[in-house]
């Protein structure tokens, strides 16, 4: 189904979506790996998949998807575009994520969203913590956007975390800002602002939340790392997206020859070796 803007969508969500999901949103910046991003969400298990972006980037066949017509660049668009959601099936489990990010899960290669959903609210947990680990191409000869599914790396070292704070410089409960990856190691090119890898990638939607656009939500027990009671499981976001602003922007693309480190591993594309690293945990889950 196609919509020719969020507004329209926004109207139909409610009776056109399933009802109780999960879902996942894509949102569309460019056209890398486009086709493979939807798919990924598909053979995980989501019930909906709604991809949103310029009418140029959407796939010419809808094959039952949700397409929305929406300039992902503009100021907001992403947060109008997953609250537009949140909205229409509140009670709902949501997932987004840009194209050319992938979600992993504990135990995803056999076990789908659904099955995870579940555990969390048996868990009486509404947010999965996820963690934007960058992917990038070692070739970017070969490779000029830097990115490559069979040529794919990523930092295993080099992650860390600082105590969140308020306005007021107090701490808060449960939350960390994280770090790593290519904006930590070329944190001269990313605004402060923007190095934040760590995104409540996959929630449980109630009436009145909002995602803000730092990627945190207006409910404080949203941007938790964990329940009080002990850890919870955690995920990650694969992603290209920084390695394809990096090798784009003017003021980085001529500085960096090369993403390729010491701490640089081929990515093999499964939940273990992410586990194996402590990029993610399955807490309770076993």
């Amino acid at each position: 189904m196609r919509y020719p803007s969020l507004n329209i969508f926004a109207d139909a969500a409610p009776k056109a979506l399933a009802a109780k999901g999960p879902f996942a949103v894509v949102l569309l910046e460019d056209e890398a790996e486009v086709d493979s991003t939807i798919q990924h969400c598909l053979n995980a298990g989501f019930s909906d998949v709604i991809v949103a972006g310029h009418s140029e980037l959407l796939p010419k066949a809808d094959d039952g998807l949700h397409l929305v017509a929406l300039d992902i660049h503009d100021q907001g668009a992403f947060c109008d575009m997953v609250n537009a959601v949140i909205q229409a099936k509140p009670t709902s489990w949501i997932h987004y994520c840009y194209n050319a990010e992938y979600l992993f899960f504990p135990f995803c290669e056999t076990r789908n969203v659904r099955e995870l959903t579940e555990f969390n609210n048996e868990e009486r947990r509404d947010t999965i913590m996820t963690y934007v680990v960058d992917l990038y191409s070692n070739d970017l000869g070969q490779h000029p956007n830097a990115v490559s599914r069979e040529q794919a790396y990523f930092d295993r070292a080099g992650y860390y975390a600082l105590q969140r704070v308020s306005q007021d410089g107090k701490p808060l409960e449960r939350q960390l800002d994280f770090f790593g990856g290519l904006r930590w190691r070329f944190e001269e090119h990313v605004p402060w602002l923007k190095r934040r890898i760590d995104r409540v990638g996959m929630f449980k939607a109630h009436s009145g939340l909002k995602l803000q656009e730092d990627h945190t939500f207006n409910d404080a027990e949203y941007n938790t790392y964990s329940c009080p009671w002990h850890h919870n499981i955690s995920a990650t976001i694969c992603s290209f997206r920084t390695a394809k602003a990096l090798i784009t922007n003017p003021g980085s693309k001529y500085a960096i020859p090369h993403f390729w480190w010491k701490g640089s591993e081929k990515f093999n594309w499964n939940s273990n070796q992410l586990m194996e690293h402590g990029l993610m945990e399955p807490g309770q889950w076993f």
